[in-house]
């Protein structure tokens, strides 16, 4: 049986690539009086819904996903969390 599953994804640059959105708005922080904020690093997330014969496959299926498309490997890192779905549950009697 396919279950619905979400799934929230959060893609991140590597520890070791510059980032010069973060450094913008960490120095636009400090023109505004907040110097005591530091180490901005900008990221992306994403939620979608997906269907998957099991959790197992959908987490193989998020790992395609993120690898090919969301995510660029060679200077970002992902995680995502992913959690069924409950049924949907019609009201109209």
């Amino acid at each position: 049986m396919t279950q619905k599953y979400q799934a929230q994804i959060y893609v991140t640059l590597r520890p070791s690539v510059l980032d010069p959105a973060g450094t913008a708005v960490q120095s636009g922080l400090a023109h505004m009086g907040y110097t005591n904020v530091e180490q901005i690093r900008i990221g992306k997330y994403v939620e979608l819904t997906l269907s998957a014969d099991s959790e197992a496959a959908a987490h193989e299926q998020l790992d395609r996903v993120c690898d090919q498309l969301l995510a660029n490997p060679v200077i970002e890192n992902y995680r995502f969390d992913l959690k069924p779905l409950s049924a949907s549950v019609n009201i109209n009697s």
